[in-house]
């Protein structure tokens, strides 16, 4: 497994020091340059195969309520993305990203987890190495999105099982919850939670709550690693998926960004408890990767002053 490079990283740090601005006065950009100097091995990082992966699920927890939207929908989102209608189409394509989307078997959903197992183990290890498989060796940074009408639900209930706390500290609205739909998604994560009190492994709470989608997200994050990819987490869905990781190495997302503070309410919660800092915070709760593909619109600035500014002997300054 690749691991951080220090000397590149001290090597980048050492070139943000001359380059011709005050120390530090290009703040998260700076750091920015240097996590991925760090993860490229090189002091002087590059982009130039940016691959965004958005997954797709459905999920069994959508018969007890907790969507105003059917199951349908996920499918026909799918459809929207080939077409390149939807805004993660429009957002891969000015910030330079190769968009591959990713159904799994949006016609057998996952079982709904209040009343059992979400997945079985073949069908979790399945999910996951659709996830390791998507990986590009190539690609010099990874985007992480999501697609599924129910998957809210199952994030909520992923960051309850994986961090602590109750269904009330991590549901948010997803698509426009309220109400009755609101309080049923509710009581749904808190009857998984006790259902499923046991789940004490990354394994278990995937197979638990489920997401063939967050399963795969997870199989990504996990191959990017092998091959030490950076990679930019989309919003609280993704970062929930990927959160149950660290349930069994609490380095598993050191190659990680968050990309954006999800307007979903658990968002702040889930990047406090993981650590986090994300790069941008634009009031987005889309998913399907936008707020990945925005960061890396930011990412591609950090590294273009990296790379491409003067040092003050290059410029003849001081």
């Amino acid at each position: 497994m690749k691991q951080f490079d220090e000397s590149a990283a001290a090597a980048a740090r050492a070139r943000q020091a001359e380059l011709t601005k005050p120390p530090g006065s290009l703040g998260r950009l700076e750091e920015l340059a240097i996590f991925m100097a760090g993860w490229q091995g090189r002091e002087r990082p590059r982009i130039d195969r940016a691959q965004a992966l958005v997954f797709a699920g459905n999920h069994g927890v959508t018969a007890q309520g907790v969507n105003p939207y059917p199951v349908e929908v996920t499918a026909q989102m799918v459809q929207n993305f080939r077409k390149g209608g939807a805004a993660i189409n429009q957002l891969c394509r000015v910030a330079g990203a190769d968009l591959q989307v990713i159904p799994l078997d949006l016609d057998r959903p996952t079982a709904d987890f209040t009343q059992g197992m979400a997945m079985d183990v073949a069908d979790l290890v399945g999910a996951i190495q659709t996830g390791k498989d998507a990986v590009d060796p190539d690609a010099d940074v990874i985007l992480l999105g999501e697609m599924g009408i129910g998957n809210s639900t199952v994030a909520a209930a992923l960051a309850a099982a994986t961090f602590g706390g109750t269904a009330t500290d991590w549901v948010g609205p997803g698509t426009g919850a309220d109400g009755d739909t609101f309080r049923r998604k509710i009581e749904a994560v808190d009857a998984g939670l006790k259902r499923h009190k046991g789940a004490a492994t990354a394994a278990s709470i995937l197979g638990s709550f489920g997401g063939r989608e967050q399963a795969a997200i997870c199989g990504a994050v996990i191959r990017a690693r092998e091959l030490g990819i950076p990679v930019i987490l989309d919003g609280f869905i993704c970062s929930a998926a990927a959160g149950v990781l660290l349930v069994n190495d609490r380095d598993a997302l050191n190659h990680c960004l968050i990309g954006h503070e999800s307007a979903e309410p658990g968002h702040r919660r889930l990047v406090a408890v993981m650590k986090k800092k994300p790069v941008v915070m634009l009031d987005m709760c889309l998913g399907e990767g936008s707020g990945a593909a925005v960061a890396l619109m930011i990412l591609r600035a950090a590294l273009e002053c990296h790379d491409g500014m003067a040092t003050f002997a290059e410029a003849g300054i001081g």
